[in-house]
């Protein structure tokens, strides 16, 4: 199948080796709005300026790795224009236009894919699994903070312009969450704090959110980004349930900013009353393989015409918590999901 990719960041260019390392997909086009450097596996395809130059290619795929407000508008373009999608987390700046996403993809008939890479980790399934053996109602303590400099605060600065540390990374753990709880979210709250003059008066390079379940279970995810970040305990990925806990452990060290790091397991330590039992996990696959894996499931949904509409609806409710997060740090003042 004929594949473009929008967007050639740090994502946008592992997704486009995966597609060029994969027998079933064909590029027909690069695009990105700058001049960037490229692995010498992508040199060989067209460069394109514009998302509209790839549209005029008819591709059968096309894969969204541009900054968060332009997903909504290319993934309903694309779709519009005959091509099933790939798009990068999160699926859009609100809850109006991700569902407006949804919506022309069911009309349509396409296939929609985000980019939620840790549902394609076999140690963070394995995870959720052990939760979910351990019965809830749970707590969840998860966090992500990255103490970045030089160009990759850089490219959190960018990011910032739309889209909060919050939103940006928090999806990926809340989806986590929900899978484990499979229940309705009916509660948000929220805080943060701007830490750096680089970044708009409005804006907050660090922000925690919590969350209620209708089941009972609750949880916090908090995410910092920039020099003055503290990489004490950046890495928390703790459930507990009345039955135990299960937790990461031997996770990276001291390198916040490393992508690789940031979806490492090392090994599960499984609590219950009775003891302990630590699963090591030394085989995990790096960045690319994972990568390798979300586009390896994009093409697979398409050429086997696998149901993606709870994926959808997912993606939907992880984006719509972490924006209620957002709006409750705004506002000063918690968000009521209800519960449906």
């Amino acid at each position: 199948m004929k594949v473009i990719v929008a967007g050639l960041g740090n994502m946008g260019q592992s997704h486009a080796l995966a597609y060029h390392a994969h027998t079933d997909a064909e590029i027909v086009g690069l695009i990105n709005r700058s001049a960037v450097e490229l692995p010498e596996a992508l040199q060989g395809y067209p460069r394109l300026g514009t998302f509209e130059e790839g549209l005029a290619l008819a591709p059968d795929l096309v894969c969204i790795a541009t900054y968060s407000d332009s997903h909504a508008q290319y993934a309903i373009a694309a779709m519009e224009a005959g091509a099933d999608v790939f798009i990068e987390k999160p699926l859009a700046n609100t809850v109006e236009d991700a569902e407006r996403v949804v919506a022309t993809a069911k009309r349509l008939g396409r296939k929609v894919v985000v980019g939620y890479i840790l549902r394609h980790h076999p140690s963070w399934q394995l995870l959720i699994t052990e939760a979910r053996a351990l019965g809830g109602p749970y707590v969840f303590r998860m966090n992500l903070n990255q103490q970045s400099d030089g160009p990759t605060w850089e490219t959190h600065k960018a990011l910032m312009r739309d889209t909060s540390p919050i939103v940006d990374c928090g999806v990926h753990y809340v989806d986590v969450m929900c899978q484990i709880t499979d229940a309705a979210p009916v509660r948000v709250s929220g805080m943060g704090l701007r830490l750096s003059d680089e970044i708009a008066p409005d804006m907050y390079n660090y922000g925690q959110l919590q969350v209620w379940f209708a089941d009972g279970s609750v949880g916090w995810y908090e995410a910092g980004w920039g020099p003055m970040m503290s990489e004490t305990a950046f890495f928390v990925k703790d459930v507990v349930s009345p039955n135990g806990a299960v937790s990461i452990v031997d996770s990276n060290k001291g390198a916040s900013d490393n992508v690789d790091g940031h979806t490492k397991v090392g090994g599960l330590l499984v609590h219950r009353a009775e003891g302990d039992s630590l699963i090591e996990l030394p085989d995990e696959p790096d960045h690319q393989r994972l990568c390798d894996a979300e586009q390896a499931f994009m093409i697979e949904a398409i050429t086997k015409d696998i149901d993606l509409t709870r994926h959808m609806n997912d993606a939907v409710q992880s984006l719509a918590i972490c924006l209620a997060a957002d709006e409750s740090i705004r506002t000063g003042r918690p968000i009521d999901l209800g519960d449906n």
